[in-house]
């Protein structure tokens, strides 16, 4: 499953009866600790807009490389503390296959149980009614990244309310409102146009019905441009030029 989006695995471990993986060291260490407001620390660096079009890139191609595998290789357990960085930011993918290593590959345990280490809130809530994990599974989970991606906040803590509503419908009232949900670390270094392009794709991959998810193919692609778009922009105008949406406009034309 190697791919430059994938966290590479250099070997293994055995002995004293203890097993140990090992994986390739990347410095940065996960998006989390770059990216949430209150992980009560001075975060180790500031994501600009353009920066995290780029890791959410990287995360995309990685995705899409599992997915292509034949048999496609569903992660699971996709979350943004399995997005690692490394010295130049680049974005790879962990613990893909983690779940089909610790299950066995001889079908000993359910194979559409829902990984233990993927949260709630990652979760397709499509999961529990078709008793299964899939591609479209895995998108649901990239949405949910990419909206921490947007707020800087974890998404557990953005929907507290229980029963918890659906995600879209949840996105839809707040970024709709006055509420002003984008991270404000942001300042001005993202175009409108821009940010409405990615909260719109956003939507689509948590949508409630996984028929209508794009796949990871379709939104690495369409990440690619709204980056290359927004790089344009910024190069005419100069970064922090431009003028930041509102929430409440950002889905009017």
């Amino acid at each position: 499953i190697w791919h430059r989006n994938v966290v590479t695995l250099i070997g293994y471990c055995q002995e004293g009866g203890l097993q140990m993986l090992v994986f390739e060291y990347l410095p940065n260490g996960s998006v989390c600790g770059h990216l949430y407001a209150n992980t009560g620390k001075e975060s180790m660096t500031r994501l600009e807009f353009k920066q995290r079009l780029s890791i959410a890139i990287g995360a995309a191609k990685g995705l899409n490389h599992l997915h292509s595998l034949v048999p496609p290789l569903i992660h699971k357990g996709f979350k943004t503390s399995n997005v690692l960085v490394d010295e130049n930011f680049i974005a790879k993918v962990a613990d893909a296959g983690i779940d089909r290593l610790l299950r066995g590959f001889d079908g000993a345990a359910p194979s559409h149980h829902p990984s233990s280490s993927c949260s709630s809130i990652y979760q397709d809530p499509e999961v529990h009614s078709l008793a299964q994990l899939s591609e479209s599974s895995d998108v649901y989970s990239f949405g949910v990244f990419l909206l921490e991606l947007i707020t800087g906040k974890e998404a557990a803590s953005l929907i507290s309310s229980e029963p918890r509503e659906p995600l879209v419908h949840w996105m839809e009232s707040h970024f709709s409102s006055n509420n002003e949900v984008t991270d404000p670390r942001l300042g001005g270094s993202f175009t409108s146009e821009g940010m409405k392009e990615l909260v719109g794709l956003t939507l689509q991959c948590v949508s409630t019905s996984a028929r209508r998810r794009p796949k990871m193919r379709l939104i690495a692609a369409e990440l690619d441009r709204i980056l290359e778009k927004e790089m344009s922009l910024t190069t005419v105008m100069g970064d922090g030029t431009a003028i930041v949406t509102l929430g409440s406009q950002l889905f009017t034309s």
